[in-house]
């Protein structure tokens, strides 16, 4: 079977076929294009990216086992749902944002409005997380025992072991600076217009929450969240939302960790809800900012004149509930579990930026950073402890050791299941990469 050519003609005096894109690859009954190679060469020169071996092979068996994984995804019933991809997409805008300076540069660089740029991203990330979770769907019931760590270990000459980063506890104290009833109100009347507007049929709430929620997670998506538990929403939100029973109404104005929502139903279904909603958030003021690093500051001195400790202070002062029951400790939490240990990297950016001058058992100067929820609010931090990045050990860091392993057993598992699916696949690879060396075997059949 020869490659397809896709070809176009172009008028004229002389109306002649031109080729202008060419199937290169077939993977099942998915075509890879010259194009698709290209495009893909370019973004990751763009990102500066670079390839195992010759790019000319690894890009097109790359994007042949994107669709190993997309079309196994599909068998499996692997789902993403939008408000993930348009959370996902929203992420990745901002963080080009910041890495640009501002929207209008990023426009000008795309050559693309926001909105543009957030449809050109929306297939590519949402296949993206497609594969990301038939990979976790593949390697989930992995797990390794301390004698097979000790053993993978024991005979490792010892420039080969694993380097542990620097590591950090940290502890918080918070305060949210006040917000005037003016501001309050401010929020609540451009909240009541919307509600005006949507109720005299002069828009769609879609619209208004496309245009004016500070949600990026929802906006896109005309403000609508997917299926949710009552537990896996804010309480004063879920209160409002689940006693909604006219898709038609909107909600009465209601305040939560994130701000002031309005709500409209779209459907419930069992113990799960479906709503839009409008997130406006309160703007925080300079003077407000000041009041609040200055108790701050006067909370540190009197810590430090020993009027107090650290830990009572952040049990009794702190606004923040999720150290404040742990006297002020933080939690890092990720898939592997919770641990009160965080690499500089994975803190919130205020606080690594603050903490990586301290020595252990100092604390800082009153900072300004944005929490979980998206609230300004103003801190100061205590250096618990400090660990200097060293090579793993088995006894101190069975833990990184056994992430190690984990992973190695993971990439193994993932392997194999791509040279099986291979086998088991249609391919046909182009003659012009018959004699390159492949990372996976079978492709050339």
């Amino acid at each position: 079977m020869a490659p397809m050519a896709m070809m176009a003609s172009t008028q004229g005096n002389d109306s002649i076929g031109t080729v202008v894109d060419e199937v290169v690859w077939v993977v099942g009954d998915e075509a890879i294009l010259k194009s698709d190679i290209e495009v893909t060469r370019m973004q990751a020169a763009m990102e500066g990216m670079r390839w195992k071996g010759d790019p000319d092979c690894a890009i097109p068996e790359q994007i042949a086992v994107q669709k190993l994984f997309l079309h196994q995804a599909a068998i499996d019933s692997i789902e993403v749902t939008e408000a993930e991809v348009a959370s996902a997409i929203e992420q990745r805008i901002e963080y080009m944002i910041q890495q640009i300076g501002s929207r209008e540069k990023l426009e000008e660089y795309k050559k693309q409005s926001i909105s543009q740029i957030r449809q050109s991203m929306h297939d590519d990330l949402r296949d993206q997380m497609m594969i990301q979770r038939m990979k976790e769907h593949l390697v989930k019931e992995i797990a390794v025992t301390p004698a097979e760590v000790r053993r993978y270990f024991k005979d490792l000459p010892s420039d080969s072991l694993p380097y542990v980063p620097t590591e950090v506890e940290v502890q918080i104290i918070t305060q949210t600076p006040r917000i005037s009833a003016e501001e309050i109100n401010r929020v609540k009347e451009e909240l009541r217009e919307y509600t005006d507007r949507v109720n005299k049929g002069e828009t769609s709430f879609q619209t208004l929450a496309r245009l004016y929620s500070e949600d990026p997670g929802s906006r896109r998506n005309g403000g609508e969240l997917d299926y949710t538990g009552r537990g896996m929403l804010d309480p004063a939100f879920a209160a409002v939302a689940f006693n909604l029973t006219d898709p038609k109404k909107v909600s009465k104005i209601v305040e939560s960790e994130f701000g002031f929502h309005i709500i409209q139903l779209v459907d419930k279904r069992g113990e799960k809800i479906k709503v839009r909603h409008i997130l406006r958030k309160p703007v925080v003021s300079d003077s407000a900012i000041v009041k609040a690093t200055n108790r701050l500051d006067s909370i540190a001195t009197d810590i430090r004149a020993g009027l107090f400790t650290f830990e009572e202070g952040a049990s009794v002062i702190s606004d923040d509930k999720d150290t404040r029951n742990n006297k002020g400790l933080m939690a890092n939490r990720s898939e592997r579990g919770q641990t009160s240990k965080f690499q500089l990297q994975d803190l919130p950016a205020e606080v690594a930026k603050v903490v990586d001058t301290l020595k252990v058992g100092q604390i800082s100067k009153p900072f300004v950073m944005i929490n979980n929820n998206g609230k300004t609010v103003c801190a100061i931090a205590k250096l618990k402890s400090r660990t200097e990045g060293h090579k793993a050990m088995i006894t101190e860091d069975f833990q990184v050791m056994k992430d190690v392993v984990t992973e190695k057993r993971r990439e193994k598992k993932l392997h194999d299941w791509v040279v099986k699916k291979i086998k088991d696949t249609y391919v046909h690879v182009g003659e012009r990469y018959r004699d390159c060396q492949f990372e996976y075997q079978g492709w050339v059949k």
